[in-house]
């Protein structure tokens, strides 16, 4: 069994929880300052890459990935794709600097990820109403 000196137990001494406690909210909200910013951007031009878009973004501060999403079938892009950027602050930079840019004709929508919804799984067959024996 491990004893703690009885000073921490003290509401006004150094090492008293409270005292700790905005310390480590401190610690927190820089963390979350540092932290990574998916951002959503849509009405991508057909012949936009991943490089590209890289290389656009960067204008606003260092990106940390860039995903054009391809449909499944067609292999053909789908006009939308997410960049993430290292920090929230370059994040909501790009936000102010690309949202309405003119790329190739079309207007850039560009905001904050919304977290990626559950999908329901299931799929299978279903097996109907009359199902055969043999």
């Amino acid at each position: 069994m491990t004893f703690l000196p009885p000073s921490i137990f003290f509401r006004n001494t150094a090492l008293s929880p409270r005292s700790g406690l905005n310390s480590a909210t401190n610690a927190l909200q820089r963390k979350r300052d540092k932290m990574s910013m998916k951002l959503y951007v849509g009405n991508l031009p057909d012949s936009m890459t991943e490089e590209t878009l890289s290389t656009m973004f960067s204008e606003a501060g260092p990106v940390a990935s860039a995903k054009i999403i391809m449909d499944r079938y067609t292999g053909q892009p789908r006009g939308f794709g997410f960049v993430e950027m290292e920090t929230k602050m370059d994040g909501q930079r790009a936000i102010s600097m690309l949202n309405g840019r003119d790329v190739e004709g079309r207007t850039l929508k560009v905001n904050e990820a919304r977290p990626q919804r559950k999908r329901g799984g299931g799929g299978g067959f279903g097996g109907g109403r009359h199902q055969r024996r043999y």
